[in-house]
């Protein structure tokens, strides 16, 4: 808990957020890290420069993140104007399979998700298939998903980097923001 909030305070919202998320990370072989309660009572025990702007951090922090672009991407979601999604929504697909979304906008029909290319790439998380095998079953994943919702965004790292990449791709999707596009000096 201490390091979790150690790393935040001395740290941008969106770091601060992705060390939050990752220290509560709910489905981390053994467990959590740390729970919400925890931290939040090491942070009533404690006041020093750099804590105060710990308490955003943490009401925005969640278990549900998956990866720290996921965290990364739900507080540029947030800060582009878009609704707030459900994280980790369940579907079952006509094969039978569930499958888990990063992002779910219900009120939109709307699902979103990261594209990170560790997936094809890294043996450990390709458990033994070839790179094609996970792309062609990541493909007919989307496919059956697209099939059930209104409306499916991707992207990957880049539009990470460069905000406006990703409110392009969100709204060219049809999701709506309440904000307008950002300019290329804006940092979010």
């Amino acid at each position: 808990a201490q390091t979790a909030l150690d790393v935040a305070s001395d740290s941008s919202f969106i770091d601060g957020v992705i060390a939050l998320d990752q220290a509560q990370w709910r489905r981390r072989q053994g467990g959590p890290l740390v729970t919400r309660q925890d931290l939040w009572r090491h942070l009533d025990t404690q006041w020093r420069r750099g804590l105060a702007k710990v308490p955003e951090m943490m009401r925005f922090s969640t278990a549900l993140s998956d990866s720290v672009r996921e965290s990364e991407g739900r507080v540029l979601i947030e800060r582009l104007g878009f609704p707030a999604p459900a994280l980790q929504k369940e579907f079952r697909l006509p094969s039978g399979a569930s499958v888990y979304t990063d992002y779910y906008f219900e009120d939109f029909d709307h699902v979103a998700e990261f594209d990170g290319t560790g997936k094809y790439f890294d043996p450990a998380l390709r458990a033994g298939r070839t790179p094609r095998e996970v792309l062609l079953e990541e493909k007919d994943r989307e496919d059956q998903l697209r099939r059930q919702v209104t409306g499916m965004s991707r992207w990957r790292t880049a539009a990470h980097r460069d905000p406006r990449i990703l409110y392009d791709i969100l709204t060219g999707d049809g999701l709506p923001s309440r904000l307008p596009r950002p300019r290329p000096s804006v940092a979010l």
